[in-house]
Parts: structure tokens; C-alpha cells; sequence
């Protein structure tokens, strides 16, 4: 039997369920081939898969931090049991590139979104195009997302843009904070779609372009789009699937 990998991020609550797992692991007969479990945040599962981006490894996140939505509940009694269970979501990534003003070109991938933010006290002034269609030509904000399924009940949901199903094909783009035109609410476009969002005025409105955790600054331009080449295998317990916890999202009703 070929063992999972298991790597944790380095806080005791994590250290404390990797020394668990291994001491349980040798009782697993039926674990899936190409397993590594991955203990920690959402934020540690993104930096971890985006290092393994050319494997086709199965990922399951166990979570360590606070909400978790990418991760499973850790269990002493059911842990063991269902990583032999577990069934397998495939997500794929945005590939951004990005123009900066002296023209150097960078390339980057999100999982979850893509977010173009103003770098100074002024609002950025943006133009967005998909496909050939102009949606928006002039955008004054303090930026805009542009958000995959996965990632549509993160930061996209906080600037109220729409939860999307996992199935849905479907990207968000979103405005943060809109002053003009004040309302606007965004689009959701097919994942086929390349999105190009240029920045109107980089001299005196100059812009940041995040992707995940990966900042870019002094964009001039900003193209993004699906990487179908690109692949991530997900593990979700039965109960607990991402889609289900998306749907969760979709009819949640906020308390204050």
C-alpha cells in the first residue's frame, strides 16, 4: 500500500491532526492512489495546490483554520473512515496575465478570483471588454472582480456579486464599490470567455491586480481567462461536497 502524502501548515491545532493521521494511517486499506492530505486554511490548500498545478494529484483538505469552505471537518471518529469514501470534484483555475506601464508581462493563476484594486486614494477607472463586446466603458470603482464557481461565495460574495453553481460554467465579473456608473451590478459570463479590463488612466489612477494572493502592481492591462489545461482534484466527504456547501450559501440568511 503507497501511503498518502500529508503536509500541514505549522500551527499546533494542524501539527496535532497530522500527528493523528499518522499514527492511523497504516489501518487505511482502501485510501484512493495519489492521495495528499492537506491540513490547514483555504489559504494553505490554494498556495498547496498551486504548487502541485502540473500533478494529478487527489487533494483532500482537512481544516485547521477558521471557516474552511475548500477543506472537510476534522473528526477523530469519522476522519479515517471517510478519506476511504470521499468523492472527487475537478475545478480549473483563471489564468490572469498582466501589462504593467513599462510593459513587462506577467502571468498568474486564481482559483478563486481575480481582483483588480485601486493602488492610491484615487478610485480606478476601468474599461472591461469580454470577447469582443465592450460591457463597460468606463468603470470608476475601487475595482472589480472577476470570480470562478469555486471561489463565487468568497470575496465575490462580499461585494455582493452572485453565488455561482459548481456546474454553472460560468464566471462573475463584479464592481467594488461602483461610483460611476453607481449601478452597476456586474455580469456573470460563460468560463469560455476572455476578459480584458485596461486600466483608463495608469499615470494618475494607478491599480493592483491580485491573483488569490499574488499581487501585481501598476497594471496597465489585464486579461483573463480559463486554464482548461490546468486541472485540480478535489476530495469531498459525502455529506459535505463542495456543491453542497455552495447551496448552503445560495439560501443562507444572514443574522446580525
Amino acid at each position: 500500500m503507497v501511503k498518502p502524502l500529508i503536509i500541514s501548515d505549522k500551527n499546533k491545532k494542524s501539527l496535532k491532526i497530522k500527528s493523528f493521521l499518522l499514527n492511523k494511517i497504516n489501518k487505511i486499506s482502501n485510501l484512493k492512489p495519489q492521495l495528499t492530505i492537506v491540513i490547514g486554511g483555504d489559504g494553505f490548500m490554494l498556495q498547496t495546490l498551486k504548487k502541485n498545478k502540473d500533478s494529478s494529484k487527489l487533494f483532500y483538505g482537512i481544516n485547521s483554520g477558521n471557516y474552511g469552505f475548500l477543506m472537510n471537518k476534522f473528526s477523530h471518529e469519522k476522519t479515517i473512515n471517510n478519506l476511504s469514501k470521499a468523492k472527487m470534484i475537478i475545478i480549473y483555475p483563471l489564468e490572469m496575465k498582466i501589462k504593467n506601464k513599462q510593459g513587462l508581462i506577467k502571468k498568474s493563476l486564481a482559483i478563486n478570483e481575480v481582483s483588480i484594486l485601486r493602488q492610491s486614494r484615487q478610485a480606478a477607472s476601468l474599461s472591461i471588454k469580454v470577447g469582443s463586446k465592450l460591457i463597460i466603458k468606463k468603470l470608476v470603482s475601487d475595482g472589480v472582480l472577476v470570480s470562478t464557481p469555486a471561489g463565487s461565495t468568497a470575496y465575490n460574495l462580499s461585494v455582493h456579486g452572485p453565488i455561482l453553481s459548481l456546474n454553472s460554467k460560468k464566471l462573475s465579473i463584479a464592481p467594488i464599490s461602483a461610483f460611476r456608473p453607481r449601478r452597476w451590478m456586474g455580469k456573470i459570463v460563460s468560463e469560455k470567455s476572455t476578459i480584458v479590463i485596461k486600466n483608463l488612466n495608469p499615470t494618475k489612477r494607478p491599480i493592483s491586480a491580485v491573483a488569490d494572493n499574488i499581487e501585481v502592481r501598476n497594471a496597465k492591462s489585464i486579461t483573463i481567462k480559463t486554464n482548461n489545461k490546468i486541472k485540480f482534484n478535489l476530495l469531498y466527504d459525502n455529506n459535505r461536497s463542495l456543491q453542497k456547501k455552495i447551496k448552503i450559501e445560495q439560501i443562507r440568511k444572514e443574522t446580525f
